[in-house]
């Protein structure tokens, strides 16, 4: 049987709306024979699924051993849990105080606001807090851009729908090592009609360096953007320094960002990790919060995979 417990006990359950249950001889599975009566009445309440449950007193109860019969609480093996059948994979930089994410931009400066040794005065012996400080432009790390980056009166954090930005079915668009321009040919091969579509160029080797923000860093041209545009897709990122060339031959034109925002359709910037993902049947989620009349901020960018 491998040691494996069953409660039997009684249980009398109120609940908050009014009413109440009783059940005599319930017998339930157990992790272990030393399990408290607070713990068999959460299992309990869990098991039957049951709601605004306010007290459960349990009474005459046994522990016997005996193999698990199956449950919401134990014994419903691992297969049953979704977790085990995927896996997360982290497609951000992390943001720390004075890195450098767009060279000569401003560094975040992280600091506390309030200490825990400053918070020991407000709460009861043996309890304490801290709170940080992040004083950062919008633009740090990995960054989400919003039609309200590049144009007045465009949608901005707060107003960007959310099925633009979680739980996306995603593709990965494999740049050749040594090309700069990915243009409407690289991309005619991928299926992005509502996709986020992600650029994995390498560049993100770089980043932190000074060769980040070298004039040959990679980019979307203005017509490989205006070709995801008519292709549908639903949001565009890249582990590169700007989803535009950033060269002085550009003259500070914008085609990528300017199509893609037009369009409604978000772009992330400064991924990393896109060598671990397969080129499609995986999820995407580049979501940051709702602040009203800020067009960029950072994301915490991952995708997620089923397991092999």
């Amino acid at each position: 049987m491998g040691n494996q417990w069953r409660a039997q006990f009684d249980a009398e359950v109120t609940f908050a709306n009014g009413g109440g249950l009783r059940t005599d001889g319930f017998r339930l599975d157990i992790s272990g024979r030393d399990i408290t009566d607070d713990e068999l009445a959460a299992l309990f309440v869990r098991h039957l699924g049951l709601l605004m449950v306010a007290e459960v007193r349990i009474t005459g109860r046994t522990i016997v051993e005996e193999p698990h019969k199956g449950g919401r609480g134990v014994g419903a093996g691992a297969g049953a849990d979704d977790s085990s059948r995927r896996r997360l994979v982290e497609l951000s930089h992390v943001v720390t105080d004075g890195m450098t994410t767009l060279p000569g931009w401003p560094a975040p400066r992280i600091t506390e606001w309030l200490t825990r040794e400053a918070s020991r005065a407000n709460y009861a012996p043996g309890t304490e807090f801290q709170v940080g400080r992040i004083d950062m432009i919008a633009n740090t790390g990995t960054y989400l851009d919003t039609p309200a980056h590049r144009f007045a009166g465009g949608a901005d954090l707060a107003a960007t729908p959310l099925d633009r930005l979680a739980d996306l079915p995603a593709v990965v668009v494999r740049v050749p090592a040594g090309t700069r321009a990915v243009d409407r040919l690289l991309l005619a091969p991928y299926d992005v009609v509502g996709h986020a579509v992600l650029l994995h160029t390498g560049w993100s080797t770089h980043f932190g360096t000074d060769r980040y923000g070298a004039p040959e860093a990679p980019y979307l041209t203005g017509d490989g953007a205006r070709a995801l545009v008519d292709a549908g897709a639903a949001l565009v990122g890249i582990d590169s320094i700007n989803i535009d060339d950033m060269s002085p031959a550009a003259a500070g034109e914008r085609p990528a960002h300017s199509a893609l925002l037009a369009a409604g359709i978000p772009i992330v910037e400064h991924l990393t990790g896109l060598d671990a993902l397969p080129p499609t049947g995986f999820r995407f989620t580049a979501a940051p919060p709702m602040v009203a009349g800020m067009g960029t901020f950072p994301v915490r960018a991952f995708a997620v995979l089923d397991a092999a």
